[in-house]
C-alpha cells in the first residue's frame, strides 16, 4: 500500500464510517482531530488524534487545530526527493498520504433567514481549504478527497490495485481546488453583500459546478455544458419527465419563458423561439393561453418552446402536441396530460413547481471581459404612464397596453410587440431599426393589426413607424419617450386618433 496515513476531517459525515472501516482493514492508519474523531472513536475505529502529532492542543474553541507544520509537513514533503524525506526522519514527521476533508457549511448557514454576521463568520473555515490546497498541491504523492461520493471509488481502487491512479489523482485535486474557490467566492459574495453604499462590489468570483455535459453548445462543432449553482434553481433544477437530452438551445429558450412568464400573475402561456417570444396570451383556460399564445405565429412556434404558468390539463397537452414542440415547462402536469404527452417521445417535458425568480445580477461576457448589470426587473405601474396626445387611451387600450410593455421589455431589441385581448399577435424583434421591427409586426398581425394596440421598447426616432402603425390600425401606443423629435411623433399620433403613453422608461435587451 502506498497510502499509509490518512487524516480525515469532516463536517459532513455521510458515509465517513464505511470509507474509514474501510481504509482501517486496508491497514491505513487514520489521523483526525475534533468531532471527526470522535465519530469515528464511537464507531470502534482507531483514530490517532492531531494534537497526540502536534504536542499542541486545540485551542481558541476549536479554531486551530490542523494548523500546524508537523501537519502540513507530512502532506506538503514531496516523495521523489531525498532532502524532504530526510526532514521527516529528523524531525519524526509521518507522511500523511491521502486527506479526506469537507468544510464548515458556511453556504447552508447564510441561506438560514435572519442569519447573524458573528454566526455566519464562525462557519468560514480556515483550517480545512489550507489542508485541501495542500494536499492538492502535492496531488502526485497525496490523495485529496473533498465529496463523500467519491470514497467509495477511492476504496475501490486501494483494494485493487493498492493505490489511486495519477489520473484519478489529478481529477481529485481538480475538484478540490474547484471546491475551495467555490467556497471562498460564497464568503466574498456574502461579504462584499455588507459593504456600505451599496453599488456592485469592486470584484466578482464566480463559482458553479458542472452538473452535465450538454451534446454541444448553439451548434454541433461547439462543447457545452450546464453548470449550476451551489443551491440549484430556475431552469437548471427542472425535472425532466420525458424526452431527448436537453440541448443548451432548449434551456436557453425555456429560460426566456420563465422570464416572461414571472410578469404574469393570470394563467399564461407563452412560445419561444430562439429566445424570443413569438405568441403569449393570457386566458382563465389554460387551453385557450396556449391556443392563443401558439396563433400569434403559428409558423414560428413550429420548433419553439413553450412554458405555461398553471397545471397542464390534458386537453392543453393535446394541443402541445398537435404540431411540433421542441421542448415544455410548467409547474405541474395532470397524469393524463403526461400520458397524452408521452406519444411525442422526444419532446422533453420538463417540470418546474416554483416560477419564482431571484431578482439579482446579470452576466454578459465581452472578450476580456464581464458585463456585470442588474435584472431588468422593473414594473410599469398604471399610474406611472403619462398620456401626451390630445386624446388619452380608454381602460381597455390601457388594460393592453400594460399587457403589450410587460412583453415587449423581453423581446430583442429593436422590438416591437403589438397586442389585443391579452394576446400577443405580432412581433418585430431583433432589427437593425425601428422600423424594420415595426413592419414585421404589423405584417405578423395582419388584420388582428385593427383596433390593436402597439409597444416599443425605446422611443421613436422617427414618425415613420407610427405612420405605418395608424394605417394598419393601432389604436393606442406604448413607448419610453425621450426622443429629440418626440412632439413630431406625438403630432403623427394625433394627426391620426391615436393614443399614446409615455413610460419614461426604456426596456433594451441585448
Amino acid at each position: 500500500m502506498r497510502i499509509k496515513n490518512a487524516l480525515l476531517s469532516v463536517w459532513d459525515k455521510r458515509g465517513l464510517e464505511e470509507f474509514a472501516r474501510g481504509l482501517e482493514e486496508l491497514g491505513v492508519r487514520i489521523l483526525s482531530s475534533g468531532g471527526t474523531a470522535r465519530f469515528l472513536r464511537e464507531r470502534g475505529i482507531e483514530v490517532r488524534e492531531v494534537s497526540e502529532l502536534t504536542g499542541f492542543p486545540e485551542i481558541l474553541d476549536g479554531r486551530v487545530k490542523t494548523l500546524h507544520p508537523l501537519i502540513h509537513a507530512g502532506i506538503l514533503a514531496r516523495r521523489d526527493l531525498p532532502s524532504h524525506l530526510e526532514t521527516l526522519r529528523e524531525r519524526g514527521i509521518p507522511t500523511i498520504d491521502l486527506v479526506a476533508v469537507n468544510l464548515y457549511p458556511f453556504q447552508e448557514t447564510i441561506r438560514k433567514p435572519g442569519v447573524r454576521l458573528e454566526e455566519a463568520l464562525e462557519n468560514i473555515d480556515i483550517g480545512g481549504p489550507a489542508l485541501v490546497r495542500a494536499a492538492a498541491k502535492n496531488y502526485r504523492d497525496v490523495v485529496v478527497v473533498v465529496r463523500p461520493e467519491r470514497y467509495g471509488e477511492i476504496l475501490g481502487e486501494l483494494r485493487e490495485r493498492g493505490d489511486v491512479s495519477e489520473e484519478k489523482r489529478l481529477e481529485l485535486a481538480v475538484e478540490a481546488f474547484a471546491h475551495t474557490a467555490s467556497y471562498d467566492s460564497s464568503v466574498q459574495s456574502y461579504l462584499a453583500g455588507l459593504l456600505p453604499g451599496g453599488g456592485l462590489p469592486p470584484y466578482f468570483v464566480l463559482s458553479y459546478r458542472k452538473a452535465s455535459d450538454l451534446r454541444y453548445g448553439q451548434n454541433p462543432h461547439q462543447r457545452g455544458a450546464l453548470y449550476v449553482e451551489a443551491e440549484p434553481w430556475g431552469i437548471a433544477s427542472a425535472r425532466l419527465h420525458q424526452g431527448k437530452e436537453l440541448s443548451f438551445n432548449n434551456l436557453m429558450d425555456l429560460d426566456a419563458a420563465l422570464d416572461l412568464l414571472a410578469e404574469f400573475e393570470e394563467t399564461t402561456a407563452v412560445v419561444i423561439k430562439h429566445t424570443n417570444p413569438c405568441g403569449l396570451a393570457c386566458d382563465p383556460d389554460v387551453r385557450r393561453a396556449y391556443v392563443k399564445a401558439r396563433e400569434c405565429d403559428p409558423l414560428s412556434a413550429f420548433g419553439g418552446g413553450v412554458g405555461i404558468n398553471r397545471r397542464v390539463t390534458r386537453e392543453t397537452a393535446e394541443e402541445i402536441t398537435s404540431t411540433f414542440i421542441e421542448a415544455v415547462v410548467a409547474p405541474s402536469y395532470e397524469p393524463e396530460a403526461l400520458e397524452v404527452m408521452r406519444k411525442k417521445a422526444n419532446m422533453r417535458v420538463l417540470e418546474l413547481p416554483s416560477f419564482e425568480r431571484k431578482r439579482g445580477l446579470r452576466f454578459r461576457q465581452i472578450s476580456g471581459g464581464l458585463l456585470v448589470e442588474d435584472e431588468d426587473s422593473l414594473l410599469l405601474r398604471p399610474e406611472e404612464m403619462r398620456v401626451v396626445t390630445r386624446r388619452g387611451p380608454t381602460e381597455e387600450e390601457r388594460e393592453q397596453l400594460i399587457f403589450a410593455w410587460k412583453v415587449v421589455k423581453h423581446v430583442k431589441s429593436n422590438a416591437i410587440v403589438v397586442a389585443r385581448e391579452k394576446q400577443a399577435v405580432g412581433v418585430g424583434a431583433g432589427q437593425t431599426s425601428r422600423v424594420d421591427s415595426t413592419e414585421i409586426a404589423l405584417k405578423k398581425a395582419g388584420p388582428r393589426a385593427r383596433g390593436a394596440v402597439l409597444a416599443s421598447d425605446a422611443f421613436f426616432p422617427f414618425p415613420d413607424s407610427v405612420q405605418k402603425a395608424a394605417e394598419a390600425g393601432i389604436t393606442a401606443i406604448i413607448q419610453p419617450g425621450g426622443s429629440i423629435r418626440d412632439q413630431e411623433v406625438i403630432r403623427e399620433a394625433d394627426r391620426h386618433g391615436m393614443a399614446m403613453v409615455f413610460t419614461g422608461v426604456r426596456h433594451f435587451k441585448h
